[in-house]
């Protein structure tokens, strides 16, 4: 089979290929290069893909495009597309992706899951939506109450089958897929096929066309990742202090909100470190002005949201900082795979406030690897020592019992440290530097043990 390696090659309508340019879409991913085709031409598909490969396009581009050649009014109560996701973090970010490659189609997409109110959910679901984006439980919930009606819906895809099975939705699977009407086209993602899934796929799915591809570690193999441990307050003095080091040449800074991002650019720019922000309430012609001021070194730094720099593919970023852990865990393996591209290496760091330490858990449970951590919330001794962190000179001397101060000059005393925005000594990380002398086995060891570096099994 030709593959094919341009998205305008696949035949898509002009409004998506718009969108795809709008957010810096080129190049397809082998997820998307194997899928797409498959989809555009009606057959059921099976797609085993970790996490972070892209899995997201590979189904909302093609399906948006059917959706086009086949224009209709969405039903009433129901849904043409109906995408079922595990958690509603996950279903948020697909929805999203819908809108962002939808945007000019005139598609009407709505998500629906646990934990919000009740209201604004029957409303959509009562005029009807092209796109649906639902956990099982909540859209349970909805259909028990006669609110949605599934029987016009064409398109059904499970996303992450493997994780909403850990978390015991097959049964609730079994009694959404009951409403559906039998024609259908039917797209089933898993990252693993363990024999229950492997069955599922089997009642689900009519004559599928299996895809695969390797895990999405090559890219985070070449990116050196660590976590900082710091308490909530203190992440702006941090990040400032961060770019003490001249080695942060070109970064882009990861925040979960639009609001946020413009905080964190503000705040940066304050402190005399040019920045950017990036996301889906700047304007296009906003968004490639900072672009192109990213590219050119004008800016050092680019804030983002996830959706805003899905796609984005700049040479030379020498460094990702989640200034907030994302809550997919797979945006954590698109963000840190915006450095380290064409080969080079790369650098990410995480500031992990203590509400996030699940998120971490997560992040480290779903690319299976355990990230070097150093815990920055240590003040006078209140905290635990920063084990990875290396000690300058002046540090040792200070440790000893009855040290006097460090009476050298300034001069010398500045070389052992990287100075934070509030004019205190910071000590600088071993691992800020990607061309550093420390070799990557040495840098990433804790406690004397080695840390995993590659997504090791299926």
């Amino acid at each position: 089979m030709n593959i094919l390696t341009k998205f305008d090659e696949f035949g898509f309508a002009a409004p998506i290929l718009r969108a795809l340019t709008a957010v810096g879409y080129t190049s397809p991913t082998p997820i998307q290069a194997k899928a797409i085709p498959t989809i555009l031409a009606g057959r059921d598909l099976l797609g085993i893909a970790q996490t972070g490969t892209g899995k997201t396009a590979a189904f909302a581009l093609p399906i948006l495009h059917l959706l086009t050649q086949q224009p209709r009014q969405a039903p009433r109560g129901g849904c043409r597309v109906l995408v079922l996701s595990p958690t509603r973090e996950l279903a948020s970010q697909i929805a999203d992706s819908f809108r962002a490659f939808g945007q000019g189609l005139g598609l009407r997409v709505a998500v629906v899951f646990g934990g919000v109110a009740h209201g604004p959910q029957l409303k959509a679901l009562a005029s009807g939506v092209d796109v649906l984006v639902a956990t099982p439980g909540r859209l349970i919930d909805h259909i028990g109450s006669g609110a949605a009606l599934l029987r016009s819906t064409e398109f059904l895809v499970l996303d992450e089958v493997d994780q909403m099975l850990d978390l015991g939705f097959i049964k609730p699977l079994r009694r959404i897929v009951g409403q559906l009407p039998k024609l259908r086209q039917n797209l089933f993602f898993s990252a693993t096929m363990p024999k229950e899934i492997s069955n599922l796929a089997g009642e689900l799915l009519n004559d599928p066309v299996s895809v695969s591809v390797a895990p999405a570690a090559t890219t985070a193999e070449r990116v050196r990742q660590q976590v900082l441990l710091v308490d909530a307050p203190d992440k702006r003095e941090v990040l400032i202090g961060l770019f003490a080091d001249e080695v942060m040449e070109r970064t882009i800074v990861f925040t979960r909100t639009k609001h946020g991002a413009d905080k964190v650019a503000r705040h940066l720019d304050g402190a005399g470190i040019a920045a950017a922000a990036i996301h889906g309430n700047k304007s296009q012609s906003q968004r490639e002005r900072s672009l192109a001021a990213f590219r050119a070194g004008r800016v050092r730094v680019l804030v983002a949201t996830d959706i805003a720099a899905r796609g984005i593919d700049i040479a030379g970023v020498t460094h990702v900082v989640n200034f907030e852990l994302p809550e997919v865990a797979e945006n954590y393996v698109h963000r840190i795979g915006r450095t380290a591209r064409a080969g080079a290496e790369g650098t990410a760091i995480s500031l992990c406030a203590g509400e996030e330490r699940d998120l971490l858990r997560n992040i480290e449970r779903v690319t299976r690897l355990r990230i070097e951590t150093i815990d920055r919330r240590a003040q006078a001794g209140a905290a635990a020592k920063p084990h990875p962190v290396e000690e300058a000179p002046a540090q040792r001397r200070a440790a000893r019992p009855g040290a006097k101060p460090d009476a050298r000059p300034a001069k010398e005393r500045k070389r052992d440290h990287a100075v934070a925005a509030d004019g205190k000594a910071m000590p600088r990380l071993a691992f800020m530097n990607p061309r550093g002398p420390a070799s990557p086995a040495k840098a990433n060891r804790r406690d004397g043990e080695p840390l995993a570096r590659k997504v090791v099994g299926g």
